[in-house]
């Protein structure tokens, strides 16, 4: 599969087996993504940004690169969940770990910043909707300037 250019084109290549879970997985992002935040096609696939009208700075990575914080991706074997919240605020791990076991009969499935969704049948949405709201666009630049100043 050649790059998408655009969500649309990402999303017209997903396997039609995973692609209502896909949708209902980011219709719930979209429905919880705080103020400011923008869906953009973000390292070739759907990501959740700060856009660099509201953050110049861009990532430090890469900086005409907008702020990532979240991205939804259709892997080979499951439907993956990136959250930079997860990965640089603890206390929002530990939260979503404990609640993902209240929640799910599986295991959690998961590396640094990513939860693998395996089980398409049983997908916590509610709890997805709860991470997303967790941190503000403010509080996600303050987290990674304070990060980034410390490296």
């Amino acid at each position: 599969m050649s790059k998408p250019k655009n969500i649309e084109e990402y999303i017209a290549n997903i396997p039609e087996e995973r692609l209502e879970t896909f949708n209902k997985l980011r219709k719930t992002v979209l429905d919880n993504l705080p103020k400011g935040f923008e869906e953009q096609l973000n390292y070739g696939m759907p990501g959740y940004v700060v856009p660099l009208k509201a953050y110049p700075q861009g990532y430090h990575c890469k900086k005409d690169t907008p702020l990532p914080f979240a991205n939804l991706a259709n892997q080979k074997n499951f439907i993956a969940l990136y959250h930079m919240g997860m990965y640089a605020e603890p206390k929002i791990l530990n939260w979503f770990q404990e609640e993902y076991a209240k929640r799910s009969k599986y295991k959690l499935d998961m590396g640094k910043s990513c939860v693998r969704f395996k089980k398409l049948d049983d997908i916590p949405y509610d709890l997805v909707g709860e991470l997303m709201k967790k941190m503000s666009m403010k509080d996600w630049i303050n987290l990674y300037e304070e990060k980034l100043q410390k490296k």
